[in-house]
């Protein structure tokens, strides 16, 4: 399965594209969106083309979202929420099933502990992604919430084959 992460940001938005074939993962390739314009529908407008790219380019067959966090800042966690609504726009429009965790879960899945550094993270992605490029802190992000997605993507599928739902 080709699974896309994707790191919301309004400013920087991160992706990352794997294979997953039973516990074996590859890295495909990821990177940064960067939105433009002076306004805010303009940048948001500008994510989305540029996430509609990354998706006819990759041809991914399910995509991960990191959740929201709240910040002390209202307006911009309200900014932050309407990048993430085009993360969870662009998949959906490709027809793909959009999985969202939270940061603690994903850091939890790649490192083993839910209040990791983005160093640990960068540093497990490598391990677990070889040749992956994570000099990006935004594109690992997306990296490690594709591999999330695929650990419990793996668990879902087990729990509803034995359940028989």
């Amino acid at each position: 399965m080709r699974i896309l992460g994707i790191d919301p940001g309004l400013r920087n938005m991160g992706w990352g594209v794997i294979e997953a074939h039973g516990p074996r993962l590859r890295y495909v390739a990821a990177g940064v969106v960067h939105s433009e314009g002076d306004d805010l529908a303009a940048r948001l407008c500008s994510l989305h083309v540029a996430l509609s790219a990354v998706v006819q380019a990759h041809q991914p067959e399910a995509a991960a979202v990191e959740h929201t966090f709240v910040n002390k800042d209202g307006a911009g966690t309200l900014k932050l929420g309407q990048a993430r609504g085009i993360a969870l726009l662009v998949p959906a429009q490709f027809g793909l099933r959009v999985a969202e965790y939270a940061p603690n879960k994903i850091k939890k899945t790649v490192v083993g502990v839910g209040h990791a550094s983005k160093e640990q993270i960068q540093h497990m992605v490598k391990m677990q992604l070889p040749g992956a490029d994570v000099s990006k802190a935004d594109a690992a992000d997306a990296l490690a919430i594709a591999i999330c997605h695929a650990h419990h993507h793996k668990y879902a599928e087990l729990t509803l084959a034995r359940t028989g739902s």
